[in-house]
């Protein structure tokens, strides 16, 4: 059986859980990063020397990196339904993936600790705001992808709406002001739709 180690909580960790519910996998969870430590184990680092999570093992195979392990489960399944049929497709929703990752996920990570994770005493009001600023510069660029498509993998989803869509619970959730991106705000709606978003992503903000 699949194993996934990480705690729901992270985005990173939603990204291989989701995945693997839109595809209907049976794997085990093992909680692991964060308060649940295991990460600095030696069986653990053995696995990921990067001590950090998801890490996953496929019958014998181990591997890390969310978006390298997104990739990995939508190729597995027979019937691709997560993986878009050109090249050039394909190409364009893992542009986005590593967009999220390279470009996103730094700024809404300053957002989220300060919004979230941090008390209003340990709050750091520059960071927050130039989270806050950079996010909404960076996801108009998505909106503006969306308007002309469904979704950021083309007119299905796919793996390409992944790790941005794990964010996007998060911004859209979070008591901050936004800006008005209509279709960005549409695709998220769409994402609220599906059961295996509500399962894996959906869950309190912590």
């Amino acid at each position: 059986m699949l194993k996934i180690w990480g705690r729901t909580n992270s985005s990173n960790v939603k990204k291989v859980l989701w995945c693997a519910e839109e595809l209907g996998l049976d794997y085990e969870r093992i909680d692991a990063g964060g308060a649940f430590g295991v990460v600095n184990d030696p069986a653990y680092r053995a696995l990921n020397p990067n001590g950090l999570v998801p890490c996953i093992e496929d019958d014998g195979f181990v591997l890390w990196e969310s978006n390298a392990v997104v990739r990995y489960l939508a190729e597995g399944d027979p019937e691709r339904r997560l993986v878009p049929s050109s090249r050039q497709d394909k190409a364009s929703a893992e542009r986005w993936m590593d967009w999220t990752t390279s470009t996103i996920a730094g700024p809404f990570r300053d957002v989220f600790w300060n919004v979230v994770r941090r008390t209003a005493q340990d709050r750091v009001e520059t960071e927050l705001s130039r989270g806050l600023d950079s996010c909404g510069r960076l996801l108009a660029i998505a909106d503006k992808a969306l308007a002309g498509q469904a979704y950021l993998s083309g007119e299905k989803f796919g793996i390409g709406d992944i790790p941005l869509g794990c964010l996007a619970y998060g911004w859209f959730n979070m008591p901050i002001e936004r800006p008005d991106l209509p279709h960005l705000a549409a695709w998220y709606e769409r994402l609220t739709e599906r059961p295996a978003y509500r399962r894996a992503v959906m869950i309190p903000l912590t």
